[in-house]
């Protein structure tokens, strides 16, 4: 092959915001390749972003749940490939229009991007596998979406705690063929960071961005 070619190798400390979205007729065009990130709000979503990217202001952090109220695109270094920041979930200063509003447009983000290659959930360690989660995990298990599980804040607990957090969280997912990947994870000590990035690029690998 000649080495002008060859993909260049992905690299998440390049990410770059590209565009904020509230519609799907507002996304990038559906082509390439796109992993989201959802989350309830307050479950360390934007920490992880930040903390996968070596970037600590990609994505804004918030002591406000549901801050996030937009689909957010970012760029990497390789054309065509995305991480896609969803909206938190869990908002209660909001209207019930405004929240029944952002689940539709979520929704259509969901069942109509064809260039999702998978979805990474992230849960608190200490509080996993709300009904927000689990609700996200069967939508993946239904439409046959690769999943990956983010057991966030590890750093909270001692590590024979977060262990046996892991063995529950495993046991309770076992049924579910698209649990691809389940990683302890702290955006404080890095604990994961590289594990989520081999299994990002290997979905964000998998399909010719430029189809």
């Amino acid at each position: 092959m000649d080495p002008d070619l060859t993909p260049k190798a992905i690299s998440y400390n390049s990410a770059r915001f590209l565009i904020s979205a509230s519609r799907l007729d507002e996304c990038p065009p559906d082509m390439g390749s796109e992993v989201a990130f959802a989350g309830r709000s307050n479950a360390g979503k934007s920490s992880a972003l930040n903390a996968i990217t070596a970037n600590g202001k990609l994505a804004r952090t918030s002591k406000t749940p549901g801050r996030t109220r937009l689909i957010n695109f970012f760029t990497l270094n390789r054309e065509g490939c995305r991480l896609v920041d969803l909206p938190g979930y869990g908002y209660a200063k909001v209207s019930r229009d405004m929240k029944d509003d952002w689940q539709q447009h979520l929704g259509h983000y969901l069942n109509d991007r064809r260039c999702l290659r998978g979805l990474v959930l992230v849960m608190d360690i200490r509080h996993p596998l709300t009904d927000f989660d689990q609700m996200m995990v069967d939508w993946c298990e239904h439409n046959n979406l690769p999943l990956m599980i983010l057991a966030t804040k590890a750093d909270k607990l001692k590590f024979g705690q977060a262990k046996t957090a892991m063995l529950g969280i495993a046991k309770k997912l076992k049924p579910f063929a698209c649990v691809k990947h389940l990683i302890m994870f702290s955006a404080t000590s890095k604990r994961g960071v590289e594990e989520c990035r081999e299994a990002l690029t290997d979905w964000l690998e998998s399909a010719d961005p430029a189809e």
